[in-house]
């Protein structure tokens, strides 16, 4: 640890870390910062706020990443989502979608690096929580090596304290959103170098970090790591960051531990309508690599979705996994 205490994420991913994910995923790792999926400023100032923006006070810390890219819609909708608990307000300036270019924002703002600097100033006045930015380190035919401290200048002088950078290109010609997050390549050592170049901004790094050794190897040049994938597709990966990064010596949960924690919470949204594979979806991947893995999943896979499936389609497929097989993980932690 340096004097910084460092930050460990989850990145915000459409469609993925909505709050039944987020509960989820806090049982796993008390300390994890996790983040909300991108919600755009016109769905928070007209949308059903409670759904967007509702999450259970267990998540935090949490931060809500935000869409857009007028400065005044931004900060109205930083100080809505700063009313509802957030630790955080996080603006996206890195998400390829076809939807956010023809909205002008995501992305496509790295072009625009004085307009993201107004639209932070913005927040900023709006909220007493920090304001971040996550970027890309280029679109297109920019030269990242000019496009990614043009940025971090920028949003430094509006007072941004904090900078995460999904360390590759976005191409919004020619490539879909998912080639998008694959198909550049990273350059791990660009955003070392701008850490280097501006040493009193907080740079964390995001992109293609799939095991918590190499998230140790990063934080040896950077302030934080975010994890994307790897922590939905392998959620329990996230049971050794307490402990690894954070000094905490509190038990690790074995797998079975938290699903048993997280069936209340199951039982509580199914009485409020919410339907089993909205949260069982988010689960599938807390068994990989122990035996009986694929049982677990198949078994989740086909009775969730079918109408009236309740909380004993998880404590089925829970029988399917020997308990011993989901504690491997806790002498790693204490490692």
């Amino acid at each position: 640890m340096t004097e910084r205490e460092k930050i460990i994420a989850v990145a915000p991913m459409m469609d993925w870390t909505d709050r039944h994910d987020r509960f989820f995923l806090r049982l796993i790792s008390r300390r994890a910062l996790l983040y909300t999926e991108m919600v755009t400023t016109g769905a928070v100032l007209h949308g059903d706020r409670e759904r967007l923006l509702g999450f259970d006070v267990s998540e935090h810390p949490v931060a809500v990443q935000l869409g857009g890219s007028e400065p005044a819609d931004l900060a109205e909708a930083a100080r809505i989502a700063e009313g509802f608990g957030y630790d955080e307000v996080n603006l996206n300036v890195g998400c390829p979608s076809d939807r956010v270019q023809s909205g002008r924002f995501g992305a496509c703002l790295m072009r625009e690096p004085d307009l993201v600097a107004r639209c932070v100033e913005a927040m900023r006045s709006a909220v007493s929580v920090p304001v971040t930015v996550k970027c890309r380190i280029g679109v297109d035919e920019q030269e990242p090596e000019e496009a990614l401290p043009a940025m971090a200048h920028a949003v430094r002088e509006a007072g941004c304290e904090t900078l995460i950078v999904h360390a590759r290109k976005a191409w919004l010609e020619g490539l879909s959103p998912k080639e998008n997050r694959d198909i550049p390549p990273l350059d791990y050592p660009l955003v070392y170098r701008l850490k280097q170049e501006m040493p009193e901004m907080e740079i964390h790094i995001n992109g293609g970090i799939a095991t918590l050794d190499e998230t140790e190897a990063h934080l040896a040049q950077v302030d934080g790591v975010m994890l994307g994938r790897a922590a939905y597709q392998n959620p329990y990966i996230l049971a050794e960051v307490d402990a690894r990064f954070y000094d905490d010596p509190r038990p690790v949960p074995s797998r079975h531990e938290v699903l048993e924690a997280f069936l209340p919470y199951v039982e509580r949204e199914l009485a409020a309508g919410t339907h089993l594979h909205a949260m069982t979806r988010h689960i599938l991947g807390l068994f990989q690599g122990c035996p009986g893995a694929r049982a677990f999943r198949r078994h989740i896979s086909e009775n969730a979705p079918r109408p009236g499936a309740g909380a004993d389609v998880i404590r089925d497929a829970m029988s399917l996994v020997p308990d011993g097989a989901s504690s491997s993980s806790r002498v790693l932690a204490r490692v």
